[in-house]
């Protein structure tokens, strides 16, 4: 009976764990939208006009930028 209580709590503290741990991740990816701009990103381009401004601020959006 002992074995089967020990295993039971280690479920639950498992459970707990993995659910501790996946809304930390969730919160640090923010569900994977970052702010537009070149200053966001992890690896900027060397240029940067206002077309590809446009282009970065309608996405994930499906109509294109009104600037077309």
């Amino acid at each position: 009976m002992g074995l089967i209580k020990l295993a039971a709590a280690g479920a639950v503290g498992y459970a707990l764990y993995k659910y501790a741990t996946e809304k930390k991740q969730e919160a640090e990816f923010a569900g994977g939208v970052r702010d537009s701009g070149p200053e966001h990103m992890n690896t900027p381009p060397k240029s940067w006009d206002k077309t590809d401004e446009a282009i970065d601020e309608s996405f994930p959006a499906s109509d294109p930028p009104s600037t077309y």
